[in-house]
């Protein structure tokens, strides 16, 4: 079934659980985020930290924990490393700051890597909306913060992504950032009007993307040292919201290896659509990079765009194109009449692992 992205009715009857809703209402996510970010008490964590590992998993957590890494790129002076599988690292010790991250509190990697930190004697600070990793830092006294649930993980970027920012805020690894959350906050309701679903096709970047994008398997390139982790969270929606496959990789190292690819037989690369990502702190030479990137390709691939972030902070650029990439990916299920809610393969692995399923409900 095909479904005008102008079809407002049609749109929302298929969404079932408002993930369009919620998108759109990033603002006052992020605002309630960091007004909660605000009452973490992290005063359990002392001593010496010379190493950070985040323990998450999945387009919010995991998401999340990339994109701090990319904003935090040059300022943060310890390793931050993100830890998606069953074990934690053999380093993890007393000076280790093991953030425990997981929306529903169920995550069985992250509850089984919380039980190794534990034994580690790391120190823990805990973000989740309760489960079993709540009832854990109850019992153990660690440092957490409940954040508000129902909804979906890879839609609680702000009651995800500030808390951690928040911490490493409070232990004086970085410097305030409050002024740029207000400015990012602001950004997404400027946003919102342009690629929200009242906003039509013919106006609505994000809408028009989508249906470019249409038949064709994505391909998302970003920029090292900032703009990787936005290239990857947009792979990781296209899978989650919707559901397709895509791939991704960051300019200059794809240079070296994956764009000889480039090189595949003409009817491959006519399936395939690449969205390259510019920042005006990309350097002179990934900006040269980019340019020829998207010139050669254009001969070659199905379709080309080049999209570039907005906004005057590093923190709300990164967001500009988090939240067109979230905008996109609805759409892209949207346009083909399949709601981008369900994670159906997800339950199915769950099921068969003997785990709880993904059950979100409408707020």
């Amino acid at each position: 079934m095909r479904v005008n992205l102008d079809d407002v009715g049609a749109i929302e009857r298929l969404d079932t659980i408002k993930a369009l809703r919620d998108t759109d209402e990033y603002d006052k996510q992020f605002a309630e985020g960091w007004e909660l970010s605000g009452q973490f008490d992290i005063s359990a964590i002392t001593g010496p930290i010379d190493r950070i590992v985040v323990l998450g998993t999945g387009g919010g957590s995991a998401a999340s924990v990339n994109l701090l890494k990319s904003y935090l790129f040059d300022e943060l002076r310890v390793p931050l490393q993100l830890n998606q599988g069953y074990t934690i690292p053999a380093f993890v010790n007393e000076s280790t700051l093991v953030i425990v991250v997981s929306h529903s509190g169920n995550t069985e990697e992250v509850v089984n890597g919380y039980e190794q930190a534990i034994v580690a004697k790391a120190q823990i600070a805990v973000i989740t909306a309760g489960g079993q990793v709540l009832e854990m830092a109850r019992s153990n006294n660690h440092a957490h913060l409940v954040v508000p649930g129902g909804m979906m993980p890879r839609i609680a970027l702000g009651y995800i992504f500030l808390p951690m920012l928040s911490i490493l805020t409070q232990l004086g690894m970085v410097t305030d950032k409050s002024e740029e959350v207000t400015e990012t906050i602001g950004l997404f309701a400027l946003l919102r009007q342009q690629y929200g679903l009242q906003s039509p096709l013919a106006t609505n970047p994000a809408k028009r993307l989508a249906r470019e994008m249409d038949g064709l398997t994505p391909v998302i390139y970003g920029t090292l040292p900032f703009f990787d982790a936005p290239a990857w969270r947009w792979k990781n929606q296209l899978g989650e919201n919707g559901k397709v496959m895509a791939f991704w990789n960051a300019i200059p190292s794809l240079h070296h290896d994956e764009a000889v690819g480039w090189d595949a037989p003409a009817a491959m690369l006519k399936g395939y659509h690449f969205t390259l990502i510019r920042d005006v702190e990309d350097s002179e030479k990934t900006c040269k990079r980019v340019e020829i990137s998207a010139d050669i390709l254009r001969e070659r691939a199905g379709a080309v765009q080049v999209v570039h972030s907005i906004g005057i902070s590093r923190l709300a650029r990164l967001f500009s194109i988090v939240y067109l990439a979230d905008y996109v990916t609805l759409y892209t299920a949207l346009i083909r009449g399949v709601d981008p809610t369900p994670v159906d393969v997800i339950n199915l692995f769950k099921s068969k692992m003997g785990q709880p399923l993904v059950q979100v409900q409408v707020r």
